[in-house]
């Protein structure tokens, strides 16, 4: 992979965070006010267009952040291939696979609500309880889970990326350590609360190395350093 080659996918990588994580925060908050209202099946049928959009806008995240780990799977196997692949599984497919279920859940949720409008008083509570069902796949509990499984295949990018030197380790460095809070987060929201402040830091970190790779890319003199250095050479250099 040569310089240029690899200054485009640290554009697109970068890209990508921006615009995942821009979907993300859309899709809250066009699904917000339907859900979040006691009466939340009359008011997903009186908004189902709206609620399909953020099931849309989910899925879009879905798609942007599962191409990062794709992308960034030749250019970190130089490191680690074992690690990388990781990375992939976690980061890549039980992430996307998370995303598609959470558009599933949405879009099954406006059919429910639809029916549960249409129905009349005696057939309610099937309907009640369909929408229960649904809502609670958004259970506090269940996210916790989700972010540990995040959380992991976060670590190992991070811990790449430092090895690497891709990008300034104090960027990668921050990574590591917002991860570790984003863990704990989500290990204590099991068994106890759900700490939202611990998921900050690696929210904000993600947002600043989005726009370093976009304005900057990887590091120059360790891309050229790969690209001259032959696949036997990087693996005997590994092993220092």
């Amino acid at each position: 992979m040569t310089v240029k080659t690899e200054r485009r996918t640290a554009t697109i990588v970068g890209a990508l965070y921006l615009a995942g994580t821009a979907s993300g925060v859309l899709s809250m908050v066009v699904t917000s006010g339907p859900l979040d209202t006691p009466d939340y099946l009359n008011a997903v049928a009186s908004h189902a267009g709206q609620v399909r959009f953020g099931a849309f806008l989910v899925l879009v995240m879905g798609v942007a952040l599962a191409m990062v780990p794709v992308l960034m799977f030749p250019i970190l196997k130089r490191q680690n291939e074992a690690l990388a692949i990781g990375y992939v599984v976690f980061r890549g497919a039980l992430e996307t696979l998370t995303y598609i279920a959470t558009t599933i859940n949405l879009l099954l949720l406006v059919v429910v609500a639809q029916q549960y409008a249409d129905s009349g008083p005696a057939d309610t509570s099937q309907f009640r309880s369909l929408g229960i069902l649904l809502t609670k796949a958004n259970d506090p509990i269940i996210i916790s889970v989700q972010n540990i499984v995040f959380s992991l295949g976060a670590l190992m990018f991070y811990y790449l990326l430092y090895q690497a030197r891709l990008i300034p380790r104090w960027i990668s460095g921050w990574g590591l350590a917002a991860v570790v809070a984003y863990l704990a987060a989500g290990v204590i929201a099991v068994f106890s609360t759900n700490l939202v402040i611990l998921l900050l830091p690696l929210a904000v970190q993600e947002m600043v190395m989005a726009i370093w790779l976009v304005v900057k890319g990887f590091n120059p003199t360790i891309a050229s350093k790969n690209d001259r250095q032959p696949a036997a050479g990087r693996s005997v250099a590994n092993l220092h």
